[in-house]
Formats: C-alpha cells, structure tokens, sequence
C-alpha cells in the first residue's frame, strides 16, 4: 500500500493538486461505492413501474438489458479518462483538461446539481418507499396512512445528519459501512430473487419476458403518459435503467481517497455498472415472473412491487422481516455513499475557486481527513430541495415537482458524463496523448462514440411527461449557464491548473501535504 500511496501522490501532484484527502480506501472499496449508489435495490424496486407500467414485462426486461448496455459503455469510457486523471470531483477535471474550462465548468454545474438531487430523491425513497411502506407498512403491517409531512420532516433529519456525522468522521468509516453494503445487496439479491421463486403463487411464464403490452395511461395507473405507440411508450420506459445504474462516477470523486487509483478507480466504475445490470437484470425477470396478475400489476401504479410482488408472495413471515430491514439498510447506504459523492464533488469545484464561499467550502479537516464544511453544505442542500413538492403544492402547481428533481438528477448526471466522454473523442491523440493503465485502445473512439448516443436517447427519456419541466430545466441550464460564463466567470475562475501553474503549485503543495499525518 505504501507504494502504491507514493505513487497515487505522485501522480496527483503532477495534476497540481496536494494529497490533503486520505487514502483509504481499497479496490473492493472503490467499487463498493458506486455499487452502493446504483443499488439495485433502490432504483430497481422504487422505479420498476416506470418501465412495466409503460410496456409491461417485455419492456421492464428488455428495456434494463438495453439500457444496461449503453450504461457500461459509458462507464467503459469514463474508466479510461479516470484511469489518466484520478482526482476527486473527476468528471469536472475530465472536461477541463480534454475540453477547455468552460466545458469543465459546465460539466460541474449538472454534476454537482445531479448528486444533490439524487442524495435527496434516495433519502425521501429511504424514508417513504423503504421504512414507511416496505418496512412498516407491507411487512409489520402498521397503518402509516396517517404519516405525513412531520414523520417525513424527523425521519428525513436523523437520516441526512447520521449520514452527514459518519462522513465527517472519516472516509475509513464510510469505507466500512459502503463496503457491507456492497456484500448485502449481492446477498440480499440473490436471496430475494430465489425467495421471489421458491415462495410464487403463480406457474413461471417465460414469455411475460418478451411480451409488449400497452399499459399507458390509465391501463397503467397513469404512471406514463397514454400512447397509442408501444415503441414510444417502451421509450417513455428507459427512464428507469437510466434512473438506476447511474452514480457510477462515485469511484471517480472518491479517486484521491482510493489506493492504486489508475487502475482501481475505472475498474470500479465498469464492475459496479456490470455487476448491477446482471444482476438487476435476473431482479427484474422476477419481479415480472412472479406477479399473479400482470394487468393488475400495472393498474396499480406505482404500488405494482408492493401489491403484486411483495404482498402476494408466500414467504415466511421471518424471512419478509429479514429482507425488509436489509432492504432497508442498504439503501440507507446508498444515501450515506451519495453525501460521499456529492461532498468530494463540492470539495474538489471549490478547491479551484468555482463556488462561492470557495476556500470554505475545501477546507480539509486535519484530523479527520474529510472535507467537513463541504459534506454539511451538500447534506443542508439535499434537505431544502426534499421539500419541493410540498412547495410546488403551495403553490397549487399540478407536477410533483419533486418527481421532478428525481428524474432531474438522473438528466444531469448522465449529462456530466457525456461531456467528457464526447470531448475525449476531439482530444484523444491531439491534446490526450497520455493515457492511463485502463486504456480501450482502438476501441476508445468507437465505445465512446456508441456511449454517447445512448446517453442522448436515455437522457432525453427523463424530458417526456409527465417530466416536461426536466426538459425545461435542463434547457434554462443550457442557455443560463453560458450568459454567466461570460458575464464574468470566464476571467475569474481560474479552473483546473494546467502547464506552468503546476509547476508554479508545487511548492504550495508540499506545505499543504506537511500539515497532514497519515
């Protein structure tokens, strides 16, 4: 390790950046993080409707696989421009260098908003989706009918702040809880989709796999949009691959944190995207398979896991327990390896001065190693945005505007991904001449290029309705984020240190790096 320590430093100062973060985190931990955001547990069981309530079980299966393929792609070429720059807050130091600084500091701006949106959108599923439904309501058969906004307001609380406090205390002890998360929801998994099997009501009908069927509109209970076509709806369906394997990026920000990061840092992205749509992909098959009514299913919108998958099956009530609390533990994971995420992204952006209260905000705890100031900032934010349906409602708005920030989240991070990823394609073998161990060799333009069409159809599935404002959102970023450049942020953000200004750091960096003890 400690060579490996020497060379990640190395390497990282030649960048122009000191190691202030500590490196702590292994292989399997890298990966861990981003397995535990994607969670197939999460994503995969709270959005399912998304994709069957619009195709049914031919959509949901062929959709994930789909979706799936284009998502490793994307990891693919995202793991090769990590394995050259591993720096916290990757994605915006990738599109500095491959594509000029205000590509860069575009690509931080959908970034850090995606990662804000998506710690909210996981810990209000945590609370309402995972604890109050699954957990208490589904399983212990309590009436959480009566639940309202102060239940969500507390649960909300002690979920943000507990995740906040294990952040702070350090990346070893994030790293501990991310990487049993990892193992429970490989475990949890398999046992669940057994479970689903050994425990159906019903005989298993392979051909509910690849059978279209048009449930929009109110066939649906009104989860998409009604469409006469079954090629648009299974379009409208996409939304929930791209909604659940995203977050990926997470082994990249937590690049300065992670040993051997050349090498670990695109190997856990590509393993924690490949792993998630294999196994979400026998996931998904169950649900479908094991549903005794599929028309039932898809009219009872977004409850289709719960009345027709969970409820129906004739599993121990023992086991229903031990599965809802792992359920429900893991996704408390995936929200506390979200702050993780969001926090390093904030860090890493402020360090070259593109927020405000910047020199604040990448402050380095001596102790602790963590960016502290950063992970309360992300968890204040993350809470403001959770009540922006209750706003919208205020104000007698007829869109969940949280539904909204959900899909939001999902736009923006697959948008931040593809900003590099399609600036690598002009860079690569004019300005990109050195790349790293993780490199794709004559596959690197034709994967990136693949990669970066799907991302365009994916994201543009998150712009239908009932999501019109996403587009609208994402349009207003588009066209604002450009007048503020260069009314003045392009002459005083210095951005991403490049040429003589690393050399010109490295006197800076040695004293910032002997302040710190490992």
């Amino acid at each position: 390790m400690a060579k490996s320590s020497e060379q990640d430093k190395k390497v990282l100062n030649s960048l122009g950046y000191a190691q202030e973060l500590s490196r702590r985190m292994g292989g399997f931990s890298n990966f861990a993080i981003s397995f535990s955001i994607i969670c197939i547990l999460a994503g995969g069981i709270s959005a399912f409707p998304l994709a069957f309530n619009s195709t049914g079980g031919g959509g949901a299966f062929i959709g994930w696989l789909v979706g799936g393929a284009f998502s490793l792609l994307v990891s693919f070429s995202m793991g090769q421009i990590a394995s050259a720059y591993p720096t916290a807050g990757g994605l915006y130091h990738w599109g500095s260098i491959l594509g000029g600084k205000f590509l860069g500091w575009l690509t931080a701006w959908f970034n850090l908003l995606g990662l804000l949106f998506v710690v909210s959108s996981v810990d209000v599923a945590v609370y309402q989706v995972f604890f109050r439904d699954l957990l208490l309501g589904a399983t212990f058969g309590v009436d959480v009918s009566g639940f309202g906004f102060w239940h969500q307001t507390v649960a909300l609380l002690i979920i943000l702040i507990s995740q906040a406090l294990l952040n702070h205390y350090g990346i070893k002890l994030t790293t501990l809880i991310t990487d049993l998360s990892g193992y429970l929801i490989f475990g949890l998994t398999v046992v669940l989709i057994v479970t689903l099997f050994a425990f159906s009501p019903v005989a298993i009908d392979l051909s509910r796999l690849t059978t279209f069927t048009n449930y929009t509109g109110a066939a649906g209970g009104d989860v998409v949009p009604a469409t006469g076509s079954v090629a648009l709806a299974f379009f409208f369906g996409l939304i929930y691959v791209m909604y659940t394997i995203t977050g990926f990026d997470a082994s990249g920000h937590t690049s300065e944190e992670t040993h051997d990061a050349q090498v670990n840092v695109p190997k856990g992205m590509w393993t924690s995207v490949f792993y998630s749509w294999t196994f979400g992909l026998v996931l998904v098959a169950a649900f479908i398979l094991t549903m005794p009514d599929l028309g039932a299913a898809a009219g009872s919108g977004f409850s289709a896991f719960f009345t027709n998958v969970w409820e129906t099956s004739r599993m121990p009530a023992a086991l229903r327990a031990i599965l809802a609390i792992g359920i429900f533990l893991v996704n408390y994971g995936c929200g506390l390896a979200c702050v993780t995420s969001a926090s390093r992204m904030m860090f890493a952006f402020a360090r070259d001065g593109g927020l405000p209260a910047s020199k604040t905000l990448s402050l380095v705890d001596t102790k602790t190693r963590t960016p502290t100031y950063a992970i309360w900032v992300s968890v204040i934010l993350a809470l403001i945005t959770s009540y922006t349906g209750n706003i919208g409602k205020t104000f007698g708005l007829q869109v969940d505007i949280f539904l909204v920030l959900a899909t939001a989240c999902a736009v923006f991070l697959y948008i931040s991904y593809v900003i590099p990823v399609v600036a690598g394609i002009f860079a690569e073998g004019k300005t990109w001449t050195k790349k790293g161990p993780f490199n794709l060799g004559a596959l690197s333009k034709p994967i990136a290029i693949v990669a970066s069409i799907g991302v365009f159809l994916l994201a543009t599935t998150g712009f239908f309705p009932p999501n019109e404002p996403v587009f609208y959102l994402t349009v207003a970023m588009v066209i604002l984020l450009p007048i503020i450049w260069f009314a003045g942020i392009n002459k005083s953000f210095e951005g991403v240190p490049t040429g003589e200004k690393i050399k010109e750091r490295q006197k800076m960096i040695a004293e910032i790096e002997a302040q710190y003890k490992d």
